[in-house]
């Protein structure tokens, strides 16, 4: 038996034709592009426009901290500003 055979709560990725860790692991996805795709692929299945929301909520974490780096450099998630190694 497959660990791929196995889902805790659902088999709303049971029913996909590739599971969503698989797909993020095989295309090497950040966790943020991880979270974003699995609310995206599930919502229909699953918690519908709630899951679309969730999506369009890590994606505007995850703009903001990819506008953060190319404005100030390193940063953490919090929003400070890393310098040096430091905070």
């Amino acid at each position: 038996m497959s660990i791929n055979d196995n889902q805790v709560g659902g088999s709303h990725y049971k029913e996909s034709k590739i599971q969503h860790w698989d797909f993020v692991w095989d295309n090497d996805l950040d966790y943020f592009q991880g979270q974003i795709t699995k609310y995206v692929t599930r919502w229909k299945k699953k918690n519908g426009l709630e899951d679309l929301r969730k999506a369009e909520h890590f994606l505007q974490k995850y703009i903001a901290l990819v506008e953060a780096v190319k404005t100030n450099g390193t940063v953490k998630a919090n929003g400070t500003v890393k310098t040096n190694g430091t905070v």
